[in-house]
């Protein structure tokens, strides 16, 4: 699955693991696995929230410079407009002087080499749904829709896609392509699902997941087999999850604990709407050539 070359000089090409070959997922149908070597792209995140960022330097006008004053009640705040006299405003940027072409053909120079050892980059859209039970280790059914059109691929996989949604963004697989990925998922408790349909008097309509072999995490095909560029795709992408997947255990964790505090905190400190001024003037000066009001 062939996306349009990068442009960025920032990904370096090496890789970081090599996988030995999964024999389980011959024995039970599916295509053979192909050994990858595959790393993830930035950091796996870890539910520390980011540094608090330093608060806006804010506008300060004083009462004689306010020639008209009006306010709207909106949604539980004040809103208030106000009319003022024309501030000094800083001189606009001056622009960036263009590339001499010593340097414009050296940054080209760059970007070809890139290039050439670099491959493309793709957009992975999934959907996955987690099936979770007791007794149970989790499977996930996933969708690939692929970016340049086609029929959806849908395999059945013993990795925790929460992890992979909570953890991995981007990635280089084994071929040196770069993915993206762009992922809806959600659970299914198989318990309460069965309770709730015997309650109703439903006959239990549980999905059929196919038995996986422990260790490795691997997948089944269904219906729609991929090509070439997708199984290394899909392969890269287990390998990494199995390589990483101590990682990506304590980071969902932390993003878990993250959201439960702030679940909590909101919950004792419910957001008030905040009043806003807005001030405004009116100049009958042109602005100057080529400098946006």
């Amino acid at each position: 699955m062939k996306s349009h070359p990068l442009a960025s000089l920032a990904i370096m090409a090496s890789a970081a693991f090599v996988h030995a070959q999964d024999q389980s997922a011959a024995a039970s149908g599916a295509p053979a696995i192909i050994s990858t070597a595959a790393r993830i792209l930035g950091a796996i995140p870890d539910g520390v929230p980011p540094p608090v960022a330093l608060p806006r330097r804010k506008l300060v006008v004083q009462a004689k410079d306010v020639l008209e004053t009006k306010t709207h009640q909106q949604g539980g705040r004040t809103v208030t407009i106000r009319k003022i006299k024309p501030l000094p405003l800083p001189p606009p940027p001056v622009p960036t002087p263009p590339r001499d072409s010593e340097t414009e053909s050296e940054f080209r120079r760059l970007a070809a080499a890139y290039s050439e050892t670099h491959h493309n980059n793709s957009l992975l859209f999934l959907g996955a749904t987690v099936f979770r039970s007791a007794d149970a280790p989790p499977r996930s059914l996933v969708r690939w829709w692929p970016q340049n059109g086609g029929e959806a691929v849908t395999f059945w996989s013993s990795a925790d896609f929460a992890l992979i949604a909570g953890g991995i963004n981007s990635f280089v697989d084994s071929a040196g392509e770069t993915h993206t990925i762009f992922m809806s998922w959600g659970n299914a408790d198989l318990d309460r699902l069965t309770k709730f349909r015997a309650a109703a008097g439903q006959q239990d309509r549980a999905p059929v997941i196919p038995a996986f072999a422990q260790g490795t995490a691997s997948f089944q095909f269904e219906g729609v087999q991929p090509d070439a560029d997708e199984l290394i795709a899909i392969q890269s992408l287990h390998d990494l999850y199995h390589n990483n997947l101590a990682a990506l255990t304590s980071a969902w964790q932390g993003l878990e604990r993250a959201r439960i505090a702030r679940e909590a905190y909101l919950k004792a400190h419910p957001p008030k709407p905040e009043n806003i001024t807005i001030d405004y003037w009116r100049t009958e000066e042109p602005a100057a050539k080529g400098v946006r009001p």
